[in-house]
């Protein structure tokens, strides 16, 4: 009999509808590339698609970056049952902390808010970095007209339940003032992404189908 070792099968099993998330093919992490990242809550929870979750989920964003955390929330979407971002880090290990402490935090919080205990994250997070204007112009269209993607919202104006409100690269609607979040300090999401051209209000991400807008908000 054999003791110790590898084993085919061995270790801890993933868990959920999504588990499994591949580690594999993420990319070196350097201050210059932002990082888009997805967060998924595991089935049967509460829509995060309501305000009193949007301003939690706001009011988290805001607080990065944070004493001894070196990541900025610099934009950000809520869906029902996941949120994305785009964050800055100085590296690797400066995600890892980063989202280790958000995650930890946002469990807490919506438990909390939703009076319950238990698993609130169905896996570890996803995340891809950006390395040129394209694919940061790409993951902003993404992000921000994520809601317009799954047909949450139609309305001629940036999303509610995203940082969109005060984006400043809409190629046809104003920012507002006040900004929660960080602004984007590296080059690519601050500059470089614009030489793609500014988004349109109505522009969906690649592949998702036209959904008609409203006229109201």
């Amino acid at each position: 009999m054999n003791w110790g070792g590898k084993r085919r099968g061995a270790g801890r099993k993933p868990r959920g509808k999504v588990a499994g998330v591949s580690h594999a093919g993420r990319g070196k992490i350097s201050r210059h590339h932002p990082v888009q990242v997805t967060i998924r809550l595991v089935a049967g929870l509460p829509s995060l698609r309501f305000f009193d979750t949007l301003d939690l989920i706001r009011q988290l964003c805001s607080e990065y970056p944070k004493a001894g955390i070196a990541m900025r929330v610099v934009e950000y979407s809520v869906q029902s049952n996941h949120l994305h971002l785009i964050v800055e880090v100085e590296s690797e290990a400066g995600l890892a902390s980063g989202m280790n402490s958000f995650n930890a935090c946002l469990a807490r919080r919506l438990n909390k808010l939703w009076r319950r205990r238990g698993r609130v994250l169905a896996d570890r997070y996803h995340h891809r970095v950006l390395r040129t204007p394209r694919e940061v112009r790409s993951a902003l269209v993404y992000v921000l007209q994520n809601g317009r993607k799954h047909g949450a919202w139609s309305a001629r104006c940036p999303d509610v339940f995203s940082s969109g409100r005060w984006f400043e690269g809409w190629r046809d609607w104003g920012a507002e003032s006040g900004r929660p979040v960080a602004r984007a300090r590296t080059w690519l999401l601050n500059l470089g992404w614009r030489r793609r051209g500014l988004i349109g209000l109505l522009e969906l991400p690649a592949g998702a189908q036209p959904v008609r807008a409203s006229a109201s908000a």
